[in-house]
């Protein structure tokens, strides 16, 4: 039995790092003020112990399993909660609203894949390393589409297509993208709040918000019991339909790649878009139909939506937790000059892209810039943390609209991120960089088409007398 301990201690030693974490940010006031979240903080005190060998018998290698797991189940259980029945979800406004928020993230996703190829290219000719820009152009998925991303396109960049450490550096990425979102993105809302810029003027950062903890009996309880205790536990309940998707999921794929086996149109195999490295991309389509199934069948009394929420916000925590206990400090040591070189280019970029395009939405432009930076430097989980900042009850439309933009970004991108990205490696550089380009720009371009245009006052000699 001894031996099937290994792989449980992994997921407890997340668990205490996260714990740890929060203890850090409750007792901690630097920490309180910098609002880090118990999950980096976790995340780096289990990355520091694993650099100085204080866990025995632990690598990162351990936790890279872990860590993409709790990703594919943050996705999947937030595609089988159903929509919001709120009215204003359905607002002209919202959708606008959702289309600036995608835009800015489809250019995010073009311009740091051009910075980070472009500038390991002009890296290896100054320093004669091969790094290879393939590893430059991975920071788009570690920074705007988070860490499951990045470990998934590394790990069949490196399984499939042979490149050195692509799964580690993507995680390394990752890591730094999460820390960036606080670091450039709290100072940022701390200026929007403190010039009045923000919308909703009750938003202000209390004890509450900076220790991380609710006082005593002033916890929040949304969730809904749907099964009695007697029959079974309610989480129980939806954990077992995630489990079901997973069951599924792995049986579609297990057919698909003995169907696409052998066949490689124009070169490309089709096996590699069936790889178990992208569960998540089929475990969310689903999702998306168990949901339908459960809606259009008049089960939906039998999901409660805030419980599959509490399960997408825990998975999100060990995945950040995960992300960066994975590092592997002899990676990060050895490309650490070429990564840091990526990582400050694209942040800036991101910012000013995020920050100057959110302004030509019109209303609600600083609440939108910050949502737009935490969602293109770590995950959508972080865009709302930076958007709660400004917007301390979500009482603006810009919530709403990442409902929109959460289901808008997949479609706009599909080919791009699901067909082209996963064999990118085969490609012809001139292909894989004008795709992204036109990733970029198109959406830069289509900006300007989307400002509102307001009609004049009339002149008070049109009005009367």
């Amino acid at each position: 039995m001894g031996d099937s301990f290994h792989g449980i201690m992994a997921f407890a030693l997340m668990a205490a790092m996260l714990f740890l974490g929060g203890v850090l940010r409750k007792r901690i006031p630097f920490l309180q003020q910098s609002l880090v979240p118990a999950s980096i903080l976790g995340g780096v005190l289990g990355f520091v112990l694993l650099s100085f060998s204080l866990i025995p018998g632990y690598t990162p290698a351990d936790f890279n399993s872990l860590t993409f797991h709790f990703f594919t189940l943050s996705f999947m259980s937030l595609c089988l909660t159903g929509s919001s029945n709120e009215k204003a979800l359905a607002g002209d406004g919202v959708v606008r609203g959702g289309i600036w928020l995608t835009l800015i993230w489809t250019a995010s996703l073009g311009l740091q894949a051009l910075i980070g190829y472009g500038l390991i290219v002009f890296y290896d000719a100054v320093t004669g390393s091969q790094v290879g820009p393939l590893l430059g152009a991975l920071i788009t998925h570690g920074f705007t589409q988070g860490p499951g991303q990045a470990l998934t396109y590394g790990g069949i960049w490196e399984q499939e297509y042979g490149i050195a450490n692509a799964a580690q550096v993507g995680l390394i990425y990752a890591s730094i993208g999460f820390l960036v979102a606080f670091l450039v993105g709290v100072p940022a809302a701390r200026h929007v709040i403190k010039k009045g810029q923000n919308a909703n003027k009750r938003s202000r950062i209390d004890e509450t918000f900076l220790v991380g903890f609710f006082h005593a009996n002033r916890g929040q309880s949304a969730t809904r019991l749907v099964t009695h205790s007697a029959n079974m536990d309610s989480l129980a309940w939806h954990l077992g339909l995630l489990g079901i998707a997973y069951g599924i999921t792995h049986i579609w794929l297990s057919f698909m790649q003995k169907v696409a086996l052998g066949h490689a149109p124009f070169g490309i195999s089709i096996a590699v878009l069936f790889s178990h490295n992208m569960f998540f991309v089929h475990g969310l389509g689903v999702c998306v139909l168990m949901r339908l199934i459960i809606d259009k069948a008049g089960w939906s009394s039998y999901v409660d939506d805030e419980t599959l929420k509490r399960i997408t916000g825990a998975s999100v925590d060990f995945m950040v937790v995960g992300t960066i206990m994975s590092i592997a400090f002899s990676v990060l040591y050895a490309l650490l000059a070429p990564v840091l070189l990526v990582a400050t280019a694209v942040t800036i970029a991101t910012f000013i892209l995020c920050w100057y395009s959110a302004k030509l939405s019109g209303k609600l432009a600083p609440e939108r810039a910050l949502t737009s930076f935490g969602c293109c430097t770590g995950s959508t989980g972080t865009g709302l943390l930076l958007l709660r900042l400004v917007d301390a009850d979500f009482s603006t439309s810009v919530a709403k609209e990442l409902a929109f933009f959460n289901l808008a970004i997949v479609l706009v991108n599909l080919p791009v991120l699901f067909i082209l990205t996963p064999i990118a490696p085969s490609l012809d550089p001139n292909t894989y960089l004008l795709a992204f380009a036109a990733t970029a720009f198109i959406p830069l371009v289509l900006m300007p088409l989307m400002i509102k245009k307001t009609t004049p006052a009339l002149k008070p000699s049109m009005v009367g007398g």
